[in-house]
């Protein structure tokens, strides 16, 4: 089976519909996924790019940036790698209300040894319950 990685303007076009021919061709590359056609594949880069351009281009609350990036989540037929984070941190974002890069960093503290992360953004963590380092 053929893997295909999507880019952010794949998942952007079939949600925002805001350019048809490029939505009706995000649409079938989606639909053939879910079909066995082919398996798609996306990561975390992705998706901050997807949350950053919903919340900055298109003005999307961070609710409804949240909401798009669970329905990218749950498309059949791709993988996404780092899943279980990506989970971690979208659910920290909708508890903590946090936006989603925040919240990946967050859900990264404990998989990845650390105690602490070092931010100057510490309004945000600390709503989301990261332990912060004091530097």
């Amino acid at each position: 089976m053929k893997r295909i990685f999507a880019d952010a303007n794949v998942f952007l076009r079939f949600f925002q519909r805001d350019d048809e021919d490029q939505r009706h061709r995000a649409s079938r590359l989606l639909h053939e996924a879910a079909a066995g056609v082919h398996q798609l594949v996306t990561g975390p880069p992705v998706l901050f790019e997807v949350a950053w351009t919903l919340r900055s281009s298109y003005r999307l609350t961070r609710e409804e940036c949240l909401a798009v990036l669970y329905r990218i989540l749950a498309l059949p037929g791709l993988e996404v790698t780092d899943r279980s984070r990506v989970e971690a941190a979208l659910q920290l974002a909708v508890a903590g209300g946090g936006e989603f890069a925040d919240a990946y960093i967050a859900a990264s503290i404990e998989p990845t040894n650390c105690q602490c992360v070092a931010t100057f953004n510490r309004k945000h963590f600390e709503k989301m319950g990261a332990p912060l380092c004091e530097f």
